[in-house]
């Protein structure tokens, strides 16, 4: 199966869900589009996919997903720009990455033209789905999960490759507060942190209720052996600038997820001028900045809410007010192009942009 024969057969719903939308109150991730595509693995090999009607999935009670956690997920998004257009922005990483956290998972790989073809044909389907209301999106969650009816500690001979979308306004009404996580642990040398596994998540949720407790949004994780150095914020990847230099941790180990917001930030920097260093970055380093008012900005980068200013950080027993937001030149500069090139107002001299319909 290729993607450039490949027509996936669409099952339309009998009657579209859209007119009952209330685009003024949008949650995150609660209301969903009319299809969703599935491809069953089996025998080996993938086969045929196709986009059917919204809906529950059937499972067996010995699912191996449910008992040993081989599910991995992406996040994209896609946009409506001022030509009317649907796009989508670096498919082909998310693509890329999904096969790399397939294969940490011991799980089959989708060939990434068939991930990119399939989401292209779904968005399509659904692209009356996509708004142009400023800062809305249609979040995308392809997801792949093990099948076997069997209660036995190997990997799964079958799974199930599903991609649901869901329209989406701004991920956080506010700028974010966050605590430095010194006891609880994201992700270990060795471990999945590098891929976008389920059960990376559901360990974080407990750490991230307690610190959510005492009036923070999430957590900023750091290493696992010596909680000296910076690895993530929440579910994003998290960058500094310093005496304006754009500073963020390096993913030279294989405890940090690789962002493609987070790339895309580093490239465009680049493309702006702006020193940039990917590196070890202490928990030490940031706090003196912040206390001797070198720190200039801090945010997190990620699909759900592309650029998320930092407004707070707290450390053990001090809470840290970070700079204004309209002070913070380099983030918003950037934020802004990326919104600009998704919008169709800038030229995208870099082929990150790919038109579904």
């Amino acid at each position: 199966m290729s993607a450039a024969s490949t027509a996936f057969h669409v099952h339309r719903a009998a009657q579209s869900k859209i007119e009952s939308v209330d685009w003024n109150n949008l949650p995150f991730g609660k209301i969903f589009t009319d299809h969703m595509f599935v491809m069953e693995y089996a025998n080996g090999a993938w086969q045929q996919g196709e986009i059917i009607p919204f809906g529950p999935i059937d499972m067996h009670p010995a699912m191996s997903a449910i008992h040993y956690g081989q599910s991995i997920f992406e996040g994209m998004k896609a946009y409506r720009n001022e030509k009317n257009d649907v796009v989508l922005f670096r498919p082909e990483l998310n693509a890329h990455r999904f096969a790399e956290s397939a294969a940490r998972m011991c799980m089959p790989a989708v060939p990434e033209d068939i991930f990119i073809e399939a989401v292209k044909q779904l968005v399509a389907v659904d692209q009356a789905w996509v708004t142009n209301n400023p800062g809305y999106a249609l979040y995308i969650r392809p997801f792949m999960f093990a099948t076997d009816e069997f209660v036995g500690i190997k990997p799964s001979d079958t799974y199930k490759f599903v991609i649901i979308n869901s329209p989406v306004g701004a991920y956080y009404a506010e700028p974010v507060r966050v605590k430095i996580e010194e006891h609880y642990t994201r992700a270990a040398i060795g471990g999945v942190g590098r891929a976008k596994a389920a059960g990376n998540y559901g360990a974080s949720l407990y750490p991230a209720k307690l610190a959510q407790q005492e009036g923070y949004h999430q957590l900023v994780w750091t290493d696992a052996k010596t909680h000296s150095f910076i690895e993530e914020s929440g579910t994003m990847n998290i960058m500094f600038v310093i005496n304006d230099t754009l500073i963020t941790p390096s993913e030279d180990a294989d405890t940090i997820l690789r962002g493609t917001t987070k790339r895309t930030v580093i490239e465009v920097a680049h493309k702006m001028g702006i020193p940039v260093e990917e590196r070890a970055v202490a928990v030490e380093e940031i706090i003196t900045a912040a206390k001797n008012g070198t720190l200039q900005e801090v945010f997190g980068a990620g699909t759900a809410a592309t650029i998320a200013q930092i407004a707070l950080i707290g450390y053990r027993d001090e809470k840290l007010e970070l700079p204004a937001l309209e002070s913070r030149t380099i983030s918003n500069r950037i934020k802004q192009y990326l919104d600009d090139i998704k919008a169709g107002k800038l030229p995208d001299t870099d082929n990150w942009i790919l038109k579904v319909c």
